[in-house]
């Protein structure tokens, strides 16, 4: 398929032709939800913990004889009825990571592309190279394009000025084009990429 590549000014500047199997792909929501999960989870520290009875500091004497007293019967003052117990069934440090294979992890990232695609919302632009790295010079080219909350998806290496002068705009996120996600693709109004970031996701998901 055939795109027309733009310049940061929103002039026309040439066309490129885009696979099919990368930005052609059809809609799967399952797999797309699949590739959310698995990236929060893998977010997530899993460093949450509460002490157990073993771990909580004090004697191990019994409170009071078994019976007798007309009182429950308790076995250590650890006991998570008393203050400063323990804590019965609670979180643990573990990892919460969900095993997805590679193939659907590839599969999802096309699928995202091709949804922006399909509504008309990814954009290739020919270079993200700014002569100077003001903001206020950035609000106004953006505004041309009636961005809303627009994903930056550049090369290898970012052009330093562009990203100084988009990172305070509210909304907008920048990425090389080794960061490229499912997750901020689908949490991003618009998708922008530069021709070699094409290259790049093309070469890597064909």
């Amino acid at each position: 398929m055939k795109v027309e590549v733009k310049t940061l000014e929103n002039n026309v500047a040439g066309e490129i032709e885009l696979s099919e199997v990368v930005f052609g792909a059809t809609l799967r929501k399952d797999i797309l939800a699949r590739m959310v999960q698995y990236q929060l989870a893998k977010r997530r520290a899993g460093t949450h913990k509460t002490k157990g009875v073993s771990e909580i500091s004090g004697t191990n004497k019994k409170p009071w004889k078994q019976k007798g007293t007309g009182r429950a019967r308790f076995g250590s003052m650890r006991a998570p009825q008393f203050r400063g117990g323990a804590t019965i069934f609670g979180p643990v440090v573990r990892s919460h990571m969900i095993d997805l294979p590679k193939k659907v992890r590839k599969f999802a990232l096309r699928v995202a592309l091709s949804a922006k695609q399909a509504e008309g919302k990814l954009i290739i632009i020919d270079s993200f190279q700014v002569a100077e790295a003001k903001t206020k010079n950035m609000v106004a080219t953006f505004a041309k394009f009636g961005f809303v909350k627009p994903l930056f998806i550049g090369g290898e290496v970012l052009d330093e000025a562009f990203v100084k002068a988009a990172r305070n705009i509210k909304h907008v996120d920048i990425l090389p084009q080794q960061g490229a996600n499912v997750y901020d693709i689908l949490n991003h109004k618009e998708l922008i990429l530069t021709k070699e970031a094409v290259a790049f996701l093309e070469a890597r998901l064909s």
